[in-house]
């Protein structure tokens, strides 16, 4: 019983921390951030901060982890199951919903400044974001009785990285006043582009 209170204890107290860290790595940066910052927007003593988390590269990567996570299971918890034309839309809009977050496309920017200089952060994300969604959809894809396609694996890299390139380009790159298009146009001519391939495959 005593465990349970304490592991619960340190569990809400790595939460406390990792929002206090969040919100100071979104304002300045991974670089611009320092520990000691975020021991105080978090409320804890620095002893505290480097007991849960040794240094800073440390916490972040717990950051990602956690973000990541979040994400992902807000998209792909849902089981994929059904019509590929009912199931693809419906991931698509899932997708497109829970990216074009300012918080979350902020906290992407960052991974993507830093993996220069830090590779291992781009690749902590891919691992446990990108990759195990694209295990999934490609799987569905093979699976899917109504489909036939040759590389359900390119499919689903197409289908995952499109959808995202679109929104990271609208919204961070200021596509929507330079090259506006609407989510639906995306969707819907994907759907269009799998579908078409599907028939084609048929034909042949």
């Amino acid at each position: 019983m005593i465990l349970n209170y304490q592991q619960k204890k340190a569990e809400a107290k790595t939460k406390q921390i990792l929002k206090g860290a969040l919100s100071q790595f979104l304002e300045y940066g991974y670089l611009g951030t320092s520990m000691d910052k975020i021991a105080y927007h978090a409320g804890v003593s620095k002893q505290t901060l480097y007991s849960h988390f040794g240094d800073k590269e440390t916490l972040f990567k717990a950051l990602i982890y956690e973000v990541a996570t979040q994400k992902f299971q807000l998209v792909w918890a849902k089981p994929l199951e059904g019509k590929p034309e009912i199931v693809l839309k419906e991931l698509a809009q899932r997708i497109i919903n829970e990216v074009n977050d300012p918080q979350y496309l902020a906290f992407i920017h960052i991974i993507v400044t830093e993996a220069k200089s830090y590779p291992e952060l781009g690749e902590l994300f891919l691992e446990n974001v990108a990759k195990p969604a694209m295990n999934i959809l490609t799987k569905y894809l093979d699976d899917c009785p109504d489909l036939n396609l040759t590389d359900s694996e390119a499919i689903a890299h197409i289908f995952v990285n499109s959808l995202i390139h679109h929104i990271l380009t609208q919204e961070i790159l200021q596509g929507k006043k330079v090259i506006p298009i609407s989510n639906d146009r995306i969707v819907n001519n994907l759907m269009t582009m799998i579908q078409f391939n599907q028939e084609n495959i048929k034909i042949k």
